[in-house]
């Protein structure tokens, strides 16, 4: 029975996970969601930050260190370590969903875009960065990445492989895509609230510590492979391209 239950709850974290990535989209963007970053409860101005920022903090906080190595090991003392990825992916979802049902609202304008042209311009821009993340994923092995590869390794009698360095398409451009999408997503956008500031400036200083933290597993990882592609790929600016 344990591939079985594996295999669903595997495929339950990712339900959640899809749920909580499309409605992010629309979170962000303000489109098709019941809450966006700029609706429902303001409240008073010191209060909202407070929660927002310690909502982001939680966030963080758990995505960076169930990521770590130390923390997997004593985790998969409890439960299979085909799953340990799924209960990463399902309590990172969770704790985003935690963030839109308690985000205050900032709505003071910072700046507004009137032209519709060029509003236009930049939530096409922003969808954009949203479509670089996913398919970014899916360059280096969607499935994998998100737990259900490894719940559904012992159904299909098939184990999971050792990681192997590679850097297909989008990865010979810059180290970290997945990165450099969200950063489109969320700095791009016709109206900038304060709200939406405060989620852009956390999550960007976040992206920067994530990146210094994923390269150091990285390095210990793969070693020299990846410090030579650290020193030919530039970070998140597409400076020059290499294809391999």
């Amino acid at each position: 029975m344990r591939p079985i239950v594996s295999f669903y709850y595997g495929l339950a974290a990712y339900a959640v996970f899809l749920g909580a990535f499309l409605y992010a989209i629309g979170f962000v963007s303000g489109l098709s969601v019941p809450k966006t970053i700029d609706t429902g409860e303001a409240g008073p101005l010191i209060e909202a930050v407070v929660i927002d920022i310690l909502l982001l903090t939680l966030f963080a906080v758990q995505h960076s260190v169930m990521a770590r190595k130390p923390f997997k090991r004593w985790l998969t003392q409890f439960i299979p370590p085909e799953i340990e990825r799924s209960t990463y992916v399902l309590l990172a979802s969770l704790v985003l969903i935690l963030l839109f049902w308690q985000w205050r609202a900032i709505p003071a304008i910072v700046w507004a875009v009137s032209d519709p042209t060029s509003s236009m311009a930049l939530l096409v821009l922003s969808m954009f960065g949203w479509f670089i993340v996913l398919l970014s994923t899916f360059l280096i092995s969607h499935f994998e990445l998100f737990g259900l590869r490894q719940a559904a390794s012992e159904l299909i009698e098939r184990p999971v492989e050792s990681p192997s360095f590679k850097a297909p398409f989008l990865y010979g451009l810059v180290r970290h895509p997945i990165y450099l999408g969200f950063i489109i997503a969320f700095w791009a956008t016709p109206v900038m609230t304060f709200g939406h500031l405060l989620f852009a400036v956390v999550t960007t200083a976040y992206i920067f510590v994530g990146i210094s933290l994923e390269e150091r597993d990285l390095i210990e990882l793969f070693g020299e492979e990846y410090l030579n592609y650290r020193r030919r790929v530039a970070m998140l600016i597409p400076v020059r391209w290499r294809p391999f």
